[in-house]
């Protein structure tokens, strides 16, 4: 076989074609997916963290007997968190519009090399 015959067999074969872009293309798309479900996972930290320092915030305006105290209400907005074990700081006050509580957790980010943790606080205020 001849260096020409054998060259117009070798530019139409197209037999790894498909594993080449498929080699190519899953590392990429492997961390599309990951990164989806990291986010997902930081937006329902934060939408948990909210749910819990505004149930808190009104439990200590408006029900004296469960939220009567700073301690109690702290209490009160861990019990009401749902979220992944990112332990949230729960801070209760009565000084800014009225009944304020605060939350402030880091959320770890182990998949993005140089971005440690994501720090979120949250704050709601019930006159």
């Amino acid at each position: 076989m001849s260096a020409a015959a054998t060259l117009r067999r070798l530019v139409g074969d197209v037999s790894g074609a498909t594993a080449i872009e498929y080699a190519l293309v899953l590392p990429i798309f492997s961390m599309m997916i990951l990164g989806a479900i990291w986010v997902g996972a930081l937006t329902f930290s934060v939408s948990s963290l909210e749910h819990a320092v505004q149930s808190a915030a009104r439990c200590m305006a408006v029900d004296a007997n469960t939220c009567g105290t700073t301690t109690a209400t702290e209490t009160f907005a861990q019990s009401r968190y749902g979220g992944p074990n990112i332990s949230p700081l729960f801070t209760a006050s009565t000084s800014g519009c009225g009944h304020t509580v605060t939350a402030q957790a880091a959320f770890d980010l182990n998949l993005v090399p140089g971005l440690n943790s994501v720090p979120l606080t949250v704050s709601a205020c019930y006159p």
